[in-house]
């Protein structure tokens, strides 16, 4: 893929709450608004970093936004960047944690839908985002590595994936 312009992708996060056991996981159902690129499909929580802040910062405000709850231990899981995500086709890179301890209840729903405790093992069976399927089994494998991996998309679609680890 040839670019004329630098890469300049918006970046986020984007973070899988575990439960105190760590056998469940916290979506949201992205079911509350119909004009939502999301519309349907279960995410972790997240979003864009704002220009005073770092990654980690970013991350726990977000789920402070989006579930009440207030983050203890984060892990840096991996990174993705996501050349033509966004709705009009916008690059992303996004910054993807575990966040193994948090302080709060989780809200029952925010603006954006329901939030659930899922098993961690039926992520999968879910309506997810085709490219999370990819990237998901590596947030919750037990390699203690980061991973970093790219995911093309062209009309909504994941094209490729492919990452490596250090």
């Amino acid at each position: 893929m040839q670019r004329a312009m630098p890469y300049t992708p918006i970046i986020g996060t984007l973070g899988y709450v575990l439960s105190p056991d760590g056998s469940r996981v916290l979506l949201i159902h992205r079911n509350a608004r119909p004009q939502d690129a999301h519309l349907g499909k279960y995410n972790g929580l997240g979003g864009k970093m704002q220009p005073d802040e770092d990654v980690v910062s970013c991350m726990r405000r977000e789920i402070r936004e989006e579930a009440a709850l207030e983050c203890v231990d984060l892990r840096l899981r991996g990174t993705i960047s996501w050349p033509g995500f966004g709705p009009k086709g916008e690059d992303w890179l996004g910054f993807v944690f575990l966040i193994d301890r948090f302080t709060g209840t989780p809200l029952e729903r925010n603006p954006e839908g329901e939030l659930s405790w899922v098993p961690v093992q039926d992520i999968l069976k879910l309506p997810l985002w085709d490219g999370d399927r990819h990237f998901l089994p590596l947030v919750f494998d037990n390699d203690p590595r980061a991973f970093h991996g790219v995911m093309p998309y062209a009309q909504g679609r994941a094209v490729s994936w492919s990452y490596a680890r250090i």
